[in-house]
């Protein structure tokens, strides 16, 4: 993530495109978006908020050598789209669009399957 400078910087033919170039100039800075992520799981289930957060601490963590700038602007793009959906109220019970899906691989979808089995157990745990 430390690229996100140079991101900012990059022209139109080092990211790609003229409408990716200005996707990456509207993200928020990686630090920006984490805390802001961070301050959205306080309205969340105090289980819920703790699985939420370590999830987004170890993703984060992961990707902080990341060099490639296309994925940088996709992962910040997806956590910038996460963050809007659960500042408001429309996020419970909406389903994985099948594309997303599909770009992802088996490691992803391990951990896809890993989280979905976390929420479930906490689900049934408290019923």
């Amino acid at each position: 993530m430390r690229v996100a400078q140079r991101l900012l910087m990059a022209t139109p033919a080092s990211i790609g495109s003229k409408s990716s170039l200005s996707e990456a100039l509207a993200l928020l800075p990686p630090l920006q978006l984490y805390r802001r992520i961070l301050r959205v799981h306080r309205k969340l289930d105090p289980e819920m908020r703790v699985l939420g957060d370590s999830y987004v601490k170890n993703e984060f963590r992961a990707h902080r050598t990341v060099e490639n700038p296309l994925h940088i602007i996709g992962f910040l793009t997806e956590w910038q789209l996460y963050a809007q959906k659960l500042e408001g109220e429309h996020w419970a019970g909406e389903k994985l669009d099948k594309s997303k899906l599909d770009k992802m691989s088996d490691q992803q979808l391990g951990q896809l399957l890993e989280l979905m089995q976390a929420i479930r157990n906490d689900e049934g745990g408290r019923k």
